[in-house]
């Protein structure tokens, strides 16, 4: 975990209200890091509905195959989050130790193993000592109490410069629901289902295969458009947790995704993921730029996506950024390698709103001095138009500083 901010970090935090049925606690368990928590257990009310999306990772964590076989139950009361170590590619000793952590939680709070969800964070490859949960866990469910989710997201924190935590409030039927989510994730970010990991806790009473078929969507134009550094991780979960505790304030229960009284929930509950998936890129190792990309004039809006990735992941434009260089010249390469349509003729290129190529070739009225100076900016927006088509697609990254190679560097010493 860096000492020091991220400079892109958000000016202020909000207040994050008490959610009817969520009661949260944070330890030190001594898991790796020295002198701050590094565990997290979130307590739910019986009944609470739980949804969940995963890495796509061919390798995933002891967690993630854990809370894939539980998601089927659709009801949470526990989650148990323990950051410094990913309990990743552990084999029969991760398996054991999760298997372990949920006995003890489930001990801890009085349910069945079935409703306790997991997920860790940190170096992949060491074992998970679980044991270092028994009597903590115990401890945390005594003293869990509604409220402080800022707490709650330091815990589970790697290399992240600051807590992410993001709300909302909105009315559904007559009733007055909140929806609070926390994120940790800085480096090993590429989307592939979700990225890092993300909770999300609402009072809302959705019913689990509803709450499931809007995470599965909500997720493609958040958490699924922003890229760090390309790569994926073994651990990526984003789980989201309903109450139903706003029920016997006159919130109807919901049973289907497509229920037209879920308008305004679902526009803010995706906003609440949108908010943590941009402070994500604000927090990428060593980030001194957010980079907002946008391609327009595409054939359909996946290959807008596709080529928006491919400029986002390149580590010549993204170094290029971190330069105050406007080369629009690895903008085009990273263009033409994606494998999508584009015809060179047709390419126009903008930086902070100034066009710097149009037609496939420098802009006529091309400016240096003035390119440079918007350069300067800690938020660059780049706009590509394609001119073939009607698709259009906006994803969020990063530069590419010294930093980044020094955090990955050393991230196991």
């Amino acid at each position: 975990m860096s000492s020091s901010v991220s400079p892109l970090a958000p000016k202020t935090v909000p207040d994050m209200p008490v959610i009817a049925g969520i009661r949260l606690a944070t330890a030190e368990a001594g898991i790796r890091y020295r002198n701050r928590t590094d565990v997290l257990l979130a307590v739910m009310d019986k009944g609470t509905a739980v949804a969940g999306v995963f890495t796509k990772s061919k390798c995933p964590s002891a967690p993630v195959e854990w809370c894939r076989a539980k998601l089927k139950g659709g009801k949470a009361r526990a989650l148990v989050v323990n950051s410094g170590n990913a309990n990743a590619f552990t084999g029969k000793t991760g398996r054991a130790s999760t298997a372990l952590t949920a006995k003890i939680a489930a001990k801890a709070v009085g349910c069945s193993e079935s409703e306790i969800f997991l997920a860790s964070t940190g170096v992949i490859g060491e074992p998970l000592d679980a044991t270092k949960f028994d009597g903590v866990l115990g401890r945390l469910a005594e003293t869990a109490e509604p409220g402080d989710y800022l707490a709650a997201a330091k815990a589970i924190m790697t290399t992240d410069t600051f807590p992410k935590v993001a709300t909302a409030t909105v009315k559904l039927g007559r009733a007055k629901v909140t929806i609070n989510g926390m994120a940790k994730g800085a480096g090993m970010i590429a989307p592939d289902m979700a990225t890092m990991l993300s909770f999300i806790f609402t009072d809302a009473p959705i019913a689990p295969a509803a709450l499931q078929a809007l995470l599965k969507s909500g997720v493609e134009d958040t958490f699924n458009a922003v890229t760090i550094d390309g790569d994926t991780s073994t651990s990526d979960t984003l789980l989201a947790f309903a109450t139903g505790a706003a029920a016997e304030n006159g919130a109807p229960k919901i049973s289907r995704a497509s229920d037209p009284r879920l308008k305004a929930f679902v526009k803010a509950f995706n906003q609440v993921l949108a908010n943590l998936a941009e402070q994500v890129a604000r927090d990428g190792e060593g980030a001194r730029k957010l980079v907002e990309i946008t391609v327009e004039g595409a054939k359909t809006k996946a290959s807008a996506r596709k080529i928006a990735m491919s400029i986002a992941n390149s580590p010549l434009v993204k170094t290029a950024i971190a330069g105050e260089d406007a080369n629009w010249g690895r903008v085009v390469m990273a263009v033409g390698k994606a494998g999508e349509p584009a015809d060179r003729d047709k390419l126009s290129i903008s930086f902070n709103g100034i066009r710097v190529a149009k037609r496939g070739a420098r802009d006529p009225d091309y400016d240096e001095a003035q390119v440079s100076e918007a350069m300067k900016a800690p938020e660059i927006a780049i706009l590509v138009s394609l001119g073939l088509g009607k698709g259009r697609d906006r994803v969020l990254t990063c530069d590419l500083t010294k930093e980044y190679v020094a955090i990955n560097g050393d991230y196991r010493s």
